[in-house]
């Protein structure tokens, strides 16, 4: 049967706006003549020896398992899930957690900082007449998914609260993602209402809803736009790092014609 493949995941790189300064990837390329200068150091060879002179082209990365599309592990939230149990690093992960049919649900009218509720979850449902089953995939597009690598992203976007997660995870739900930098509403506007408050019990709920259930769910998506509301598979297989809290994916939706 034919079948279309859409990457939903962005390419790791260097030089944008994509995290917090403190924590933005840095890439160095190190290009095919470069890799003639090492190839003649381990081998002894001439350079003109090396087809068109060229040696291996190499990056050098140093990034955080939070760059790029990646896929959170409960232990990223809270050292316990599941009310008590201690919490599945990545490498723990159930890979059947990872490849399911997905739905993916529009926010795009709710503005940068919204805190999305059940009822609100309830009512994207709705709009697109689906019912959710166990261990379906949830993509969440808000309006983050325009402005990655722009100045603003990191502020950009709705979050879902504990309430909305608590309503997903409770149907069976065990993986979800947004194209947003975080699940949560972003960090500027829950700091202002904090400050405004003083309940500390806003800072990261959608997140920290994982000591009750644990799961997971992928940060910086992309087109999402190209989805449908349903009829597709996403799958988001995290690279094995032990003992992490998050592991990159090469997320993809995939649909069957």
């Amino acid at each position: 049967m034919p079948r279309r493949l859409i990457d939903i995941s962005v390419a790791l790189k260097a030089g944008i706006v994509s995290d917090p300064p403190y924590m933005l990837p840095q890439i160095t390329y190190l290009d095919h003549n470069a890799g003639a200068e090492n190839f003649m150091q381990v081998f002894g060879v001439k350079r003109e020896q090396l087809p068109d002179g060229a040696g291996p082209a190499v990056e050098q990365v140093a990034i955080s398992t939070h760059n790029g599309t990646h896929l959170d592990a409960p232990y990223h939230f809270h050292p316990t899930m599941d009310n008590g149990k201690p919490s599945a690093t990545i490498d723990q992960v159930p890979l059947e957690w990872c490849f399911n049919d997905a739905i993916k649900l529009d926010f795009l009218d709710k503005p940068d900082g919204y805190v999305c509720t059940a009822d609100d979850m309830k009512r994207a449902l709705d709009r697109i007449g689906y019912q959710l089953k166990p261990l379906d995939i949830v993509l969440v597009n808000t309006t983050a998914g325009k402005a990655y690598g722009q100045p603003d992203f990191i502020d950009r976007g709705c979050g879902f609260g504990r309430e909305a997660t608590l309503f997903l995870l409770n149907q069976g739900i065990r993986v979800t993602g947004t194209n947003a930098w975080s699940w949560d509403a972003p960090f500027s506007f829950t700091a202002k209402r904090f400050a405004e408050t003083g309940d500390a019990s806003i800072i990261w709920e959608g997140h920290k809803a994982g000591r009750e259930i644990g799961y997971c769910h992928m940060e910086k998506l992309s087109n999402l736009d190209a989805l449908p509301s349903s009829g597709f598979k996403v799958v988001c297989f995290p690279v094995k790092i032990e003992k992490a809290s998050a592991g990159w994916t090469r997320a993809v939706a995939i649909i069957e014609n």
